[in-house]
């Protein structure tokens, strides 16, 4: 390999893959560098003392091992564990009793609940602090809209999505329609716009006003610039992180370190910056899992992010998952958390 080769670009060799994956095996259960006679105890295949000690010199060269300052055994580096989990892990099945307690958990739930319950779960069942970035209103199906006079320049839009959850805003206004001419625009607008995402009802108004500028129908002009202010995206709304316990998190050993554990806490509460960076996974579909160094957050280095969207896959309305340590039992956490995103949409569907 020449300096210049990224170590996931170079091929592994069938001893390489397995004295890797043996190495990664053992290093998420025992906290602890790992050496030769451990890797030993892990393999499926028995090789001697010295062709392990060899792998892994070559698999320190590569770039996906390293030696901890003063220690006997060896570290996956995080180019090391990102092979294992793209190329080298074999996620369990979930067992049919975990499903099906974690359906009753969600079929349980009400609508208010239900994120804080499956942040709850997944802090449980992984022991790492588990985390659900609740439906967005422009996110998700609307079921109703409601137009109310405020004063004789200001109308407050409810917006109801079809999950329940109810957004408000007041819009300005001076036209002269009074609360009835209001209740018989939201009739005519709630034919619009019930069904689609609020980003889908504002785009088929606006193909609709543009269609109509070739007609004299005042009145529906009206109903279309109204309900277009009504629905448009909500860029400053809250963002609704709801998180799990985070004693167990404090439980794992890399957070004895308090100001590691400080600065990810303080990245926790910056939510705009988190759910940026979690959208960013989110970007290439399914259940994704990013290592510190891969994205640009300082709160996140040595750490590891796995997320799954929930909702339609084209476009979720929201996001769940886990932060811990990168030394993480992916093959439990990766379909955990894959799991509980299908059983959260089909909650929200229901």
């Amino acid at each position: 390999m020449t300096p210049t080769t990224p170590p996931e670009a170079v091929d592994l060799s069938s001893r390489q893959a397995s004295v890797l994956r043996a190495m990664v095996m053992a290093y998420v259960g025992s906290a602890a560098p790992v050496g030769s006679k451990t890797v030993s105890h892990v393999l499926p295949v028995n090789l001697s003392p010295a062709s392990i000690r060899n792998t892994l010199a070559e698999l320190t060269e590569l770039g996906l091992v390293e030696k901890p300052h003063r220690s006997a055994g060896r570290v996956p580096t995080e180019a090391g564990l990102r092979r294992f989990v793209d190329e080298l892990l074999a996620p369990h099945d979930l067992a049919a009793y975990e499903r099906r307690t974690i359906e009753h958990s969600l079929d349980d739930a009400v609508a208010d609940s239900l994120a804080s319950i499956a942040s709850q779960l997944l802090s449980e069942r992984t022991r790492q602090l588990g985390f659900v970035v609740a439906p967005r209103i422009d996110r998700v199906a609307l079921q109703h809209v409601s137009l109310v006079r405020l004063t004789t320049d200001r109308v407050l839009a409810v917006l109801v999505a079809q999950t329940g959850a109810t957004h408000r805003r007041v819009i300005a206004d001076d036209s002269s329609d009074d609360q009835a001419d209001l209740d018989r625009i939201a009739v005519i607008l709630n034919e619009r716009v019930a069904g689609p995402t609020l980003r889908e009802a504002r785009a088929g108004l606006a193909r609709e006003a543009r269609a109509l500028r070739s007609h004299a129908d005042r009145w529906l002009e009206r109903v279309l610039d109204l309900g277009s202010v009504a629905v448009a995206p909500d860029s400053d709304g809250p963002i609704d992180l709801v998180l799990g316990t985070r004693l167990a998190l404090l439980e794992q050993p890399e957070f004895r370190d308090p100001g590691r554990i400080r600065d990810l806490f303080a990245t926790i509460e910056t939510k705009e910056r988190l759910v940026e960076v979690l959208d960013q996974m989110l970007d290439a579909g399914g259940t994704r899992v990013a290592f510190g160094d891969e994205v640009d957050e300082p709160g996140l280095h040595r750490c590891a992010v796995v997320v799954a969207g929930y909702g339609e896959p084209a476009a979720p309305a929201g996001m769940l998952g886990v932060i811990g340590p990168s030394r993480m039992d992916y093959g439990r956490v990766i379909p955990l958390v894959d799991f509980l995103s299908r059983a959260f949409t089909e909650k929200l569907s229901a």
